[in-house]
């Protein structure tokens, strides 16, 4: 056999021996976990046969702690490029079968390199993380290995897409990646992340608590917001990947592609017409009208199971990507509260630094009182939302169904922080606040004036008709141009889908600056 046959088999050998990480028995052990392979996750994310490998042949470089004795070829992460439905993106999946996926110099490297590349090439970059934490024996390389990778994040953040899938433990410093990135996916009984463990909790607070009650994925879908997914299984999280890589653009200079569908653009939806109770306290099902009127009834949800009294996600309408904000009457009355607030916030940012339009759906009696809410920031978290709207350059269409009372009024997207577009119901309220209230502020000396118990509710449902008659409707608002137009509820598919055609050609900017500051 000549010299460069040996030399080419034994490439194809040390191929072979990459492709395997830690070893068949570590491999076995990640599977019976119910966890799926780094190269497993790649090849299930990517189209077949797309996936172009980096670094295959990288070791780490430590001598500490007798770790020279232990190499393996691509040192706990495979990189590369690939295309999802035919469009490139960049990829890192962290090998937990190789030192538990421990983040060192190298493997760190080998990350920054693919997001150089990602941002270089304008495309998205989507981690799957599964790593122990920082590699020990490395100390102060691998802390730097996570900064260099944070900084990256921080750079691409709003010109690239960035996904991060949660398929195993992230702890520690590991877990601030994901936190920059724009949507986290995790998967239930096998993720979690925490910045302290449940050993450290035990012993500095004395509380007992284990991964998943602490850092679980239902934890962080839930209660902290940290996760935008919570998922059962890795395939459903991989599929939510791609969804979302439907819905945006590769990178901020281009528009989210357009799917052609059937749905016919003037379709009519009478149930629409009745859907807004007679009762002004009574709730509805948000999900039914945004199920009503955008293509084929697909609504991709983000944030699902945190502060559900506020709706986000994704739909299209004629084929564009849009991203959808709505109140949810049907959970606490659809009132804003901090969580929602920084929910719809941190969404509406995302759909502007992409270039994709907001449709906003309107029923909001105003913010959640108290002082639980007063202590902990609700005026700050509140103008995060307001702040959001007011800076977003992209077409805006607003569309109040019924309730727009005081500042939540103003926060949703109102004509005054530069919505293009704003649409009303007929049973659309707009005023400082309801009649009930309103009443008692204007004509409260007025009415306990009176002696007589009868004469008192007589005058009190008097001027409550007159408030009513004022601002329980949208006329009021029109006649000044703060409504565009009053539309009827079953054609709100075909108004919406006009104003967006019309925006198209939008051009709108902000005065030059280095950067906001956003209230924080």
């Amino acid at each position: 056999m000549s010299n460069q046959l040996e030399q080419i088999k034994s490439l194809i050998s040390l191929r072979e021996k990459a492709r395997v990480g830690g070893g068949q028995k570590r491999i076995d052990a990640q599977h019976q976990k119910g966890k799926y392979t780094a190269r497993e996750r790649i090849a299930m994310l990517l189209d077949e046969g797309s996936f172009e490998e980096f670094d295959m042949f990288v070791t780490h470089r430590c001598v500490n702690f007798g770790m020279e004795k232990s190499t393996f070829l691509g040192d706990g992460v495979v990189t590369g490029c690939g295309t999802v439905d035919g469009r490139l993106v960049y990829v890192f999946a962290q090998d937990f079968t190789v030192f538990g996926g421990s983040l060192s110099e190298t493997l760190a490297l080998k990350i920054c390199k693919v997001m150089d590349k990602a941002l270089t090439m304008g495309a998205p970059c989507i981690g799957l993380n599964d790593s122990g934490g920082a590699r020990l024996q490395e100390g102060v390389n691998a802390l730097a290995g996570y900064a260099e990778i944070f900084e990256r994040n921080i750079l691409s953040s709003g010109v690239i897409p960035q996904i991060s899938g949660i398929f195993g433990p992230c702890a520690g410093g590991a877990v601030y990646s994901p936190a920059l990135t724009d949507f986290n996916i995790m998967t239930r009984g096998t993720s979690y992340m925490f910045l302290t463990g449940p050993k450290v909790v035990k012993q500095v607070l004395g509380e007992t608590v284990d991964q998943e009650q602490l850092g679980g994925a239902s934890v962080h879908a839930s209660k902290s917001g940290v996760a935008h997914f919570a998922v059962d299984s890795e395939e459903e999280a991989i599929q939510v990947i791609k969804d979302l890589l439907s819905y945006i653009p590769q990178n901020n200079m281009e528009e989210a592609p357009v799917v052609p569908n059937e749905d016919p653009i003037d379709r009519l939806e009478d149930a629409l017409n009745d859907i807004i109770p007679d009762s002004p306290n009574a709730p509805y099902d948000m999900y039914e009208v945004i199920g009503s009127i955008v293509d084929e009834g697909k609504f991709l949800e983000v944030h699902k199971d945190y502060a559900k009294n506020l709706i986000v996600g994704f739909a299209r309408f004629n084929g564009q990507s849009v991203g959808i904000v709505a109140n949810q009457p049907k959970i606490m009355a659809g009132v804003l509260d901090s969580n929602s607030s920084r929910k719809g916030a941190r969404f509406v940012r995302f759909c502007d630094a992409f270039n994709i339009p907001l449709v906003t759906l309107v029923d909001v009696p105003g913010f959640l009182p108290g002082t639980q809410q007063e202590y902990g920031g609700v005026i700050l978290h509140g103008a995060k939302l307001l702040y959001a709207f007011g800076e977003a350059t992209v077409p805006k269409v607003t569309v109040t169904l019924r309730k727009s009372y005081g500042g939540s009024h103003i926060v949703m997207s109102c004509k005054q922080l530069r919505a293009d577009i704003n649409y009303a119901w007929p049973t659309a309220n707009i005023a400082v606040m309801g009649a009930e209230g309103a009443v008692e502020v204007l004509y409260s000396k007025e009415i306990k004036a009176l002696e007589d118990p009868q004469a008192q509710k007589d005058l009190y449902e008097q001027k409550k008709k007159e408030y009513n008659d004022l601002f329980c409707n949208p006329y009021k608002a029109a006649s000044y141009g703060y409504i565009d137009d009053v539309i009827e509820p079953r054609n709100t598919r075909f108004r919406v889908i006009r104003a967006l055609q019309q925006l198209a050609t939008k051009k709108q900017g902000v005065p030059a600056k280095k950067h906001d500051n956003l209230p924080l």
